[in-house]
């Protein structure tokens, strides 16, 4: 993806104040080099961070005059506005190495055994995963495949099948789990009302006295 960003001299709280009032977003690129103070126009921005591939793909940033490798690396919401306050980003070149977190694709659900045939519910407990690997090498999401998955499995990270120079970032021994396929509970019968009313009424008309015979 490409975006512009233009070179930013005046800082301070004032300064950012005035360029968000402007219209502007006030930024940083960090590096391979010396950090550049930046400002991008907000609109553009907000929407760009609605795409996911903003987030967990290397970026062309095009700044005086020149494009350079960027990757997304933090940004700072309004409490309670839609406005975006700051931007990070982190230059990137072909012997960077770096941790992303990186969002997952799930197929094969409705063509497994345990949907399909058991009638599973498939709870995605991890939409991402955190990865190492060269910033040339990070890719936009993780493909995983579902249509092998089985009543009673459970998906862990260390399941996943990566591309090439990719690997899973363990705090510890942490392996957590990705995707669980459980068996839908049985609901009880219930009588109907109707029926569950007989006994009751049944009760009751033994312990109703008998009415005496009219005179006659």
């Amino acid at each position: 993806m490409n975006f512009t960003a233009f070179e930013r001299n005046l800082q301070g709280t004032g300064a950012s104040r005035r360029l968000r009032i402007s219209g502007k977003v006030p930024g940083i690129v960090f590096g391979a080099g010396e950090p550049k103070m930046i400002e991008l126009d907000h609109n553009a921005l907000y929407f760009a961070l609605k795409k996911e591939a903003f987030h967990s793909s290397i970026l062309s940033m095009e700044l005086a005059g020149t494009t350079q490798r960027v990757l997304l690396r933090d940004f700072q919401m309004h409490p309670w506005k839609q406005q975006v306050l700051h931007v990070d980003f982190q230059r990137v070149d072909d012997t960077t190495r770096l941790r992303k977190k990186v969002p997952l694709h799930f197929s094969g659900e409705e063509e497994s055994v345990a949907v399909k045939t058991d009638k599973c519910l498939v709870a995605h407990v991890s939409t991402e995963v955190e990865i190492e690997c060269l910033a040339i090498a990070l890719p936009e999401f993780i493909a995983v495949d579902l249509s092998h998955l089985v009543k009673g499995q459970s998906l862990h990270a260390s399941d996943l099948v990566l591309p090439e120079g990719l690997k899973i970032v363990k705090h510890g021994k942490n392996n957590p789990v990705i995707v669980a396929a459980t068996a839908p509970k049985l609901e009880e019968e219930v009588a109907p009302a109707e029926d569950a009313a007989v006994p009751a009424k049944k009760a009751a008309a033994k312990k109703a006295p008998a009415k005496k015979a009219a005179a006659k």
